[in-house]
């Protein structure tokens, strides 16, 4: 996508990279004793300056780095933005190592592991780790269409070692997971090895990128880590991410649907929204807001349902059975794909054909009465990334529907709304800009009143 694109910043980013030295590896390895430090922290030398010295070369802007315990890291991200880890055997944080770790991450910090020569034990400390780090936030794999693998390269497609296919997996596909936050990756992992690569001492042995490979997704990393820090800083002057669950347990709350996934992508928009309505409209009416699943009985005491995510998503028949109920009996659903994305999409088209085969989505016609209340909405504007696609800056309201006995018991947007509730959209959102959001969310609140 930006194949040729100079990016137009020059930042200076420390790179603190976690040395194994820190850390003491307590888990068991596979022929049962137990590993000190990993001395395989620094295996490859120089990849890490090799990356920066491509990334200097391909996307002119500059990097340095540092080598740090995690002692020495600075919970303040702007000491060191990006922390990079790379290992090759089981390893734990401490109950205060995860602590920091946390803390440092929802400031606006980013750490990156990569799985030395494919390492199983490694991948898997990493992933429940994190799982400890954030048990509130999945950690999942990110599709191909994430703004990491387009950030500078198209990387939709990667070249493997042999030894990855003979571990079983079947794919040209890049393999990341990440645990995102506010629509913006704090932990990313990179399944195969990436440091071989940008070492350039790869052999089909090795569960790895090939060297090409390796600095494309390399270069990706940084130039997106460079943009969502700088968004990072900005974003939270405004809003702050809520650890906790539920707000509200008011019985005409609107409640966002909790699903087996990434169901919660911002963590103050839908709040905002709600606050913005009342403020808007001045109706009596008191919008609390709390999260259900689809097969909770209090479902019903909700006049409106919220549904959104990033990635590909299912139901369970059960969850789906209760949608349907829900719906045939006047509850609206109002669902968006965050920032834009193809794979929660994808899956959103798939599950109402699935719940309401003999009803499709259709686009709602602009001079619905959703488009005249509170706000005459002709046009919208929408963010660059998505202007991109489209050719211009604004276009006609969007937004698809199911009508059941007459209203809309559907209501979806494909473009990303929530981001500009909190009038942050990220610099790669596929969406509405923050004015578009607000106003297509706030009659989407009257028409549940209303309808």
């Amino acid at each position: 996508m930006n194949r040729h694109r100079k990016v137009s910043y020059h930042l200076l980013f420390a790179l603190g990279i976690f040395s194994g030295s820190w850390i003491q590896a307590r888990a068991q390895g596979s022929g049962g004793e137990i590993y000190g430090s990993d001395v395989y922290w620094n295996a490859t030398p120089n990849d890490i300056n090799n990356l920066l010295k491509s990334l200097q070369q391909r996307v002119d802007a500059n990097f340095h780095m540092e080598i740090k315990t995690l002692a020495e890291v600075s919970r303040r991200p702007e000491h060191n933005p990006i922390l990079y880890r790379t290992g090759h055997y089981n390893f734990e944080y401490s109950p205060a190592e995860r602590e920091k770790l946390r803390e440092y991450l929802l400031a606006g910090g980013m750490i990156i592991y990569n799985t030395g020569l494919g390492s199983a034990p490694f991948y898997r400390s990493v992933v429940e780790e994190l799982k400890k780090i954030f048990p509130e936030q999945p950690l999942q794999r990110l599709s191909s269409d994430h703004p990491i693998f387009h950030s500078y390269y198209d990387v939709d497609q990667v070249s493997y070692t042999r030894a990855v296919q003979s571990a079983g997996y079947v794919g040209r596909e890049p393999w990341f997971d990440g645990v995102e936050i506010n629509c913006r990756v704090v932990a990313l992992v990179s399944r195969w090895g990436m440091a071989v690569g940008w070492q350039g001492d790869v052999k089909e042995e090795y569960g790895a990128y090939k060297p090409e490979s390796a600095f494309r997704l390399g270069v990706n990393i940084l130039t997106y880590a460079s943009a969502m820090r700088a968004w990072a800083k900005s974003a939270a002057q405004s809003m702050r991410f809520v650890d906790k669950g539920d707000s509200a347990a008011d019985p005409l709350a609107v409640a966002q649907v909790v699903y087996d996934g990434l169901w919660r992508t911002r963590h103050a928009g839908l709040s905002v929204l709600l606050q913005t309505f009342n403020q808007r409209t001045g109706i009596p009416v008191t919008f609390g807001l709390k999260t259900i699943r689809l097969t909770d009985p209090a479902l019903f005491n909700a006049p409106m349902i919220y549904l959104t995510g990033h990635e590909s998503f299912s139901l369970s028949e059960e969850e789906r059975a209760g949608l349907r109920r829900y719906i045939e009996h006047g509850g609206l659903l109002f669902s968006e794909a965050c920032c834009g994305r193809q794979g929660f999409d994808r899956a959103f088209r798939n599950l109402m054909r699935a719940v309401f085969s003999d009803q499709p989505l259709r686009r709602i016609p602009v001079d619905s009465v959703l488009f005249a209340e509170p706000n005459a909405i002709r046009t919208v504007g929408v963010t660059p990334a998505l202007m991109q696609d489209l050719g211009r800056a604004a276009v006609e309201p969007f937004l698809l529907g199911i009508e059941t006995e007459g209203h809309f018991g559907v209501i979806y947007s494909p473009f990303g709304l929530a981001g500009g509730w909190e009038m942050s959209q990220c610099p790669y959102s596929k969406g509405c800009t923050d004015l578009g959001s607000i106003k297509l969310g706030q009659n989407i609140l009257m028409y549940s009143v209303t309808q």
